[in-house]
C-alpha cells in the first residue's frame, strides 16, 4: 500500500523530512516538548507505553537525548514529530527502531495526541514512514509490537498492511504486569507487490 501522496523533504544531518498530504514528519526539537507532554503524560495515551513523561524536564530530557543520534544508526530508536502542515502543530510521534544485529530491519511504534485520534493521521504517518523504510532506507522487513488490549494500535498495524506474526503470551513485564504482545510485520517485497 504504498503512499502516492508522501515525499521526503529537505534532510537534517540526522534525518529525512517525510511529508505526506497533511503531516510532515521530522526529527523532534525542544520546542516540541510542551506538546510532547501533553499527549505523552495523558494516562490513556500511555497506558500501553513504556515511556510516560512526569514532568517537562522528562520531556526536554527524552529529546535531549535524541540530538545527535542519526536515523538508521543501527542499535538506535530515532523519534519523528508528526506535524500539521497547515501551521506545524505536534500531534504525535513516531519512532523508528534499526536493530544492531540485524540493520536491514526496523521497528516502528506510533504515538498520537488524543484530540487528533480517529482523523486518519497515524495511518497517512505510518504509511509514508513504510514506504520511507523500504524505499529509501532500503530496508528488507519492518515489524511492531504491540499489547493486544490497544485495539486501536491492532487495526492500525492492519489498515497499512502488516499482518500479525506471532502473539507471545506475557512475555513483557509492564507496569507492574505481565503482559502479551503481538508482532505484526511486512516485507519490502510484500509492500512493493501493492
Amino acid at each position: 500500500m504504498p503512499d502516492r501522496h508522501a515525499t521526503v523533504g529537505e534532510a537534517t544531518a540526522e534525518a529525512p523530512v517525510v511529508l505526506t498530504e497533511r503531516l510532515l514528519l521530522s526529527a523532534l526539537t525542544e520546542a516540541d516538548a510542551p506538546a510532547l507532554l501533553a499527549y505523552r503524560a495523558d494516562p490513556d495515551v500511555g497506558r500501553y507505553q513504556s515511556w510516560e513523561p512526569r514532568t517537562p524536564d522528562d520531556a526536554r530530557a527524552f529529546i535531549a537525548r535524541l540530538h545527535g543520534v542519526r536515523f538508521d544508526t543501527p542499535g538506535t530508536w530515532f523519534q519523528f514529530g508528526l506535524r500539521l502542515r497547515d501551521g506545524g502543530a505536534l500531534v504525535g510521534d513516531l519512532g523508528v527502531h534499526v536493530p544492531e544485529d540485524e540493520p536491514q530491519q526496523a521497528e516502528v511504534g506510533i504515538t498520537l495526541a488524543p484530540a487528533h485520534q480517529g482523523s486518519g493521521f497515524a495511518t497517512e504517518a505510518l504509511t509514508a514512514m513504510l514506504g520511507h523504510l523500504f524505499g529509501n532506507a532500503g530496508k528488507h522487513r519492518v515489524f511492531a509490537s504491540v499489547d493486544p488490549r490497544n485495539t486501536a494500535s491492532v487495526a492500525l498495524m492492519k489498515r497499512v498492511g502488516m499482518r500479525q506474526e506471532a502473539h507471545l503470551r506475557e512475555s513483557m513485564y509492564l507496569k507492574d504486569e505481565w503482559v502479551d504482545d503481538l508482532i505484526f510485520a511486512t516485507l519490502g517485497s510484500e509492500w512493493r507487490s501493492r
